[in-house]
């Protein structure tokens, strides 16, 4: 029987001949957050078990940063996203036991160096978008991640160690929380990233005191308790925090 992914796979390392540079490749860590837990984007090609990142390959014609947001925006339909550039793969046999059946001139089975970079988007702006390579294109909860192919599990890791880090240093949460927010909602997303708890007074002084929030003049109706005050992010200041970093770590 014919397979259809080693078709497809044909056509396109003859696409990428033409138009795409030799022994680079992209590979993006997407996560999003829906107020409960953290996910990440995974697809699954079409004729393979497990999962893998979304990526793809550099042009001829674009910088490395245009080739990312290219890859992003062709997964999730979302062109604003921010993006990290944290590490670089490039061991010797990374893809070799995925595409071991094919061909040896199969230009996906060549070598090539993976820049990685991690993605933080709008949960419930994303509509995720399977291709011609795959099957499907979902969310999955960091927690519970299914089996991932290739090195991705490694690229994942060093992904979210990444992010783990970056918190010391940065803001986050403009990519991953709704316009309007609650301190409490604010302090969730910090913890499920951490995986720790945090000191909601020690949370509340540091917050107010980097200037990045905007308290609304309106609260967050429904439920038993008192109800919280919104807040938004300041996007100059914000901005201003990921150009130039935080002074206090968590």
């Amino acid at each position: 029987m014919r397979s259809e992914l080693l078709d497809i796979l044909n056509k396109d390392s003859e696409t990428n001949i033409e138009k795409s540079l030799p022994s680079i490749s992209i590979d993006c860590v997407v996560f999003g957050f829906d107020t409960a837990s953290l996910k990440v984007l995974l697809l699954k090609i079409k004729e393979k078990d497990g999962w893998l990142l979304p990526g793809g390959y550099l042009y001829k014609n674009e910088d490395l940063e245009d080739g990312a947001y290219r890859i992003l925006e062709s997964r999730t339909g979302v062109s604003e996203i921010y993006l990290n550039q944290f590490k670089t793969f490039g061991k010797l046999n990374r893809s070799k036991e995925f595409f071991s059946e094919y061909d040896d001139k199969l230009w996906h089975k060549q070598r090539f160096l993976s820049v990685g970079y991690y993605a933080l988007t709008n949960f419930a702006k994303v509509e995720p978008r399977v291709d011609y390579l795959s099957e499907a294109c979902e969310w999955k909860n960091i927690s519970e991640l299914p089996e991932l192919l290739m090195d991705h599990q490694e690229i994942f890791d060093a992904a979210l160690l990444e992010l783990r880090k970056g918190l010391n240093y940065r803001p986050v949460g403009l990519n991953l929380l709704p316009e309007k927010f609650t301190m409490p909602e604010l302090q969730r997303l910090y913890e499920i990233i951490l995986e720790k708890p945090l000191n909601r007074g020690n949370f509340y002084r540091k917050m107010t005191k980097y200037g990045i929030l905007n308290k609304l003049k309106e609260t967050r109706k429904g439920g038993a308790h008192k109800a919280p005050n919104l807040y938004t992010f300041n996007t100059e200041t914000y901005n201003e925090a990921l150009e130039n970093g935080f002074k206090e770590a968590w």
